[in-house]
């Protein structure tokens, strides 16, 4: 059964059957057997076939899928009690947005590794968009975005605001750009608005680039203040560029430890 409701787990994920068979690293055919498989156990559809690789979810996948997550929140946590006596360490999966992962991020790990010596910590970056869809499926248990993004079975709360600023050359028309889906790129679209431009862009999707190429004399941007260094020109912009960011988890926190962790962050930036 837990080999069939893996299938399931990836299968509902990426809303393909190839795409699941890559991942899970088997044929289509045996995708397609193990679905068909689990549906005539449950005796329940899970997927509407309309005849191409594509699928469309039922409501009773939703439900599966959505317990499915907890169940797999609840046997992480029977394993974490099982190998208490082996001196096993705690997990705790941490996905931050850009700005907040370089700049932000750093000195609230600083402290939680202080404070939990005995949690194995892992970092990782991605987009808001992104950040939020994976603390949605359990693959990290708590994430910090820059865009108020939010769904039902996530908890946000603002903690710290971002002051973001003009900098570069400003007699260049380059202007670096981070990607649509970036925090930052409203505000740069925004601001062209206003200003009445239409630039030269460069697409950049990475903020240590943006700064690296500003230091060598590249264009300008709109960049967090925290990203600026000694050999960069900047001037301030407006108070609407101030920016929000966001500590977001999941409703349902499977262990003791994760829960001390989720109160400390709160403590740290005094979210009320």
């Amino acid at each position: 059964m837990f080999k069939l409701l893996k299938t399931f787990r990836i299968v509902y994920e990426t809303k393909n059957f190839s795409k699941a068979a890559e991942r899970l690293f088997i044929s289509q055919p045996a995708v397609s057997n193990q679905i068909k498989q689990l549906e005539e156990e449950l005796t329940i559809q899970l997927f509407m076939r309309n005849g191409r690789q594509e699928i469309i979810t039922t409501k009773q996948a939703d439900i599966l899928y959505n317990h499915l997550l907890n169940l797999a929140d609840d046997w992480e946590d029977v394993l974490q009690a099982l190998q208490v006596h082996t001196n096993s360490r705690e997990t705790c999966r941490i996905v931050a947005s850009n700005t907040f992962a370089v700049y932000y991020l750093p000195e609230l790990i600083d402290q939680l590794v202080q404070q939990f010596p005995e949690v194995s910590f892992i970092l990782d970056m991605d987009n808001s968009e992104q950040v939020l869809d994976r603390i949605e499926k359990h693959q990290a248990h708590f994430g910090f975005i820059e865009k108020p993004l939010i769904t039902e079975s996530i908890i946000r709360k603002k903690i710290v605001s971002d002051e973001l600023v003009h900098a570069g050359d400003f007699s260049k028309d380059l202007w670096l750009v981070r990607e649509e889906h970036s925090g930052v790129f409203h505000y740069t679209e925004r601001y062209f608005l206003a200003q009445n431009l239409d630039p030269q862009k460069m697409i950049i999707k990475n903020n240590e680039m943006i700064v690296k190429c500003l230091e060598q004399g590249i264009g300008q941007s709109i960049i967090s203040k925290r990203a600026l260094t000694e050999k960069i020109k900047w001037k301030p912009l407006e108070q609407e560029y101030q920016r929000n960011f966001y500590f977001i988890k999941r409703q349902h926190i499977e262990s003791s430890q994760l829960s001390e962790i989720d109160l400390y962050i709160n403590e740290y930036y005094q979210v009320k």
